[in-house]
């Protein structure tokens, strides 16, 4: 009778109480269930041909094995465009028969400051090279950037901005590669210094090595001039703080691995065109030591006129070498820091980082034009500032018609400030940097990489930078 009534009892249970009795069970079920719900309850409905046409967008169709990345390098002397092509882990992939297309032409987009179409309008011949040699399927996939350095940056008023915008509107005009606003800018001088140090290191396979196996790089452009090299941590957190406006003077970059600590500075005015203004400068209305005997006229940079007239004593390095120093304020600004390069800037405490020295851009073309550089086609050079120091004698002891015999290779428009782009070259190592006078540096205008020469020039750093 007993079990009679407890099973009737149980018969009779409410809903309530066998929730209760198996209410751990019930828990432990219903919570995934109700997840795997809301999950799929807020995704949309995809087809097959979504997944893949989202896939299309993000990636190329041939993501996994090729990359390109169109640079268009708008120095203050000309434009250029770099094509590279990597592979997926990174590596420089062969466009035809070389590791690059690269082309330029003159003038820049800074000699159009009161024609912004028409500054823009001048990279059309170079993108169309571009376009070429990239795949059209992959075109849609393939970042283009513009980069313009110093010239640029000295116009006046709004016209680095008005030019800037007519490249974009170019571009998305134009262009059937991926542009976007943000990747048409000038570009920041220590940004512009970085990158060539990477381009440079990249191409020696130095990156992921310690700091103290890469190799400094000086960049003599048009505008500025650029010093990079890594330094230690110590070093890094000896560094002084900028002064307000300024960037700072250590970056952190991490490549293939390794945390890199780069000193890095941009000396705006101090590239070897904007030097010619400085210098002239020192002298104002009187003859200029620098100028070659027999030239009369004027230098125009930078939307001003300066006098440009040969000293009545003619040309002379000694005398050139103190003009350029005061243009260089190496004794005329206060340093405050424990060490300074010129202009009252730190040098970066030197170090590993600096000792293998590479230098670009105008120091190697004066130095291959005036027979530094032996080989008129080589890419790569060992020279000392000192044999800057002799040519700069020799030039500077040369009137300007005795000057068109003796340097053939120098173009008539750069002949006359030959003593003096070859003084400033000297002195901006030995007076600016410090560099022992018979320290081996690296000319270098190309790097060997995987048996083929590759620009050393800043837009390779940004091309791994946009495909990273």
């Amino acid at each position: 009778m007993e079990k009679q009534l407890k099973r009737n009892r149980g018969q009779h249970d409410s809903v309530s109480d066998v929730i209760q009795r198996y209410r751990g069970v019930l828990l432990i079920i219903s919570v995934p269930l109700l997840l795997i719900s809301f999950v799929l309850f807020v995704m949309p409905a995809r087809s097959p041909a979504d997944s893949m046409e989202s896939l299309n967008r993000k990636f190329s169709p041939d993501f996994g094995s090729k990359r390109y990345a169109v640079i268009f390098d708008a120095g203050s002397s000309g434009s250029r465009v770099h094509v590279f092509c990597f592979d997926k882990n990174l590596d420089l992939v062969q466009i035809g028969n070389e590791l690059e297309l690269f082309e330029q032409l003159k003038p820049g987009l800074s000699s159009y400051p009161k024609d912004p179409k028409a500054a823009a309008n001048s990279l059309a011949s170079l993108l169309e090279k571009a376009e070429a040699v990239v795949p059209a399927e992959m075109r849609p996939y393939t970042p283009v950037k513009v980069g313009a350095t110093a010239g640029l940056r000295q116009l006046e008023g709004d016209a680095p901005d008005k030019i800037l915008q007519a490249v974009r509107d170019f571009l998305k005009k134009k262009s059937n590669f991926n542009s976007r606003s943000d990747w048409v800018t000038v570009l920041d001088g220590n940004q512009e210094g970085a990158y060539q140090w990477v381009t440079i290191n990249y191409l020696l396979g130095k990156l992921g090595k310690e700091y103290s196996d890469t190799v400094g790089v000086v960049d003599l452009g048009g505008g500025s001039v650029q010093m990079a090299y890594a330094i230690s941590e110590s070093d890094a957190q000896k560094a002084p703080k900028a002064s307000k406006g300024e960037d700072r003077y250590v970056q952190d970059m991490y490549l293939k691995g390794k945390k890199y600590h780069l000193y890095v500075h941009s000396y705006l005015h101090y590239g070897l065109l904007a030097a010619r203004a400085e210098i002239l400068k020192v002298t104002e209305k009187s003859g200029n030591p620098c100028i070659l005997a027999g030239h009369q006229g004027s230098y125009k940079y930078g939307g001003a006129v300066y006098s440009a007239s040969p000293s009545p004593y003619g040309s002379s390095m000694t005398s050139c070498r103190d003009v350029v120093i005061k243009a260089l304020k190496v004794n005329g600004s206060a340093c405050t820091h424990m060490k300074c390069t010129f202009g009252g800037v730190w040098n970066g405490g030197g170090g590993n980082g600096q000792k293998n020295l590479f230098v670009a851009s105008f120091f190697f073309d004066r130095a291959s034009e005036v027979g530094i550089v032996a080989d008129p086609n080589a890419a790569v050079a060992k020279v000392r500032p000192v044999d800057f120091g002799s040519a700069a004698s020799s030039a500077c002891s040369t009137g300007l018609e005795d000057a068109k015999s003796k340097f053939p290779r120098i173009d008539a428009n750069n002949l006359p400030y030959l003593c003096m782009d070859l003084t400033y070259e000297f002195s901006l190592l030995v007076d600016g940097f410090g560099i022992d006078p018979q320290q081996y540096i690296t000319l270098v205008k190309k790097v060997k990489y995987q048996n083929s020469l590759v620009e050393a020039a800043w837009p390779l750093g940004s091309a791994i930078e946009a495909v990273s």
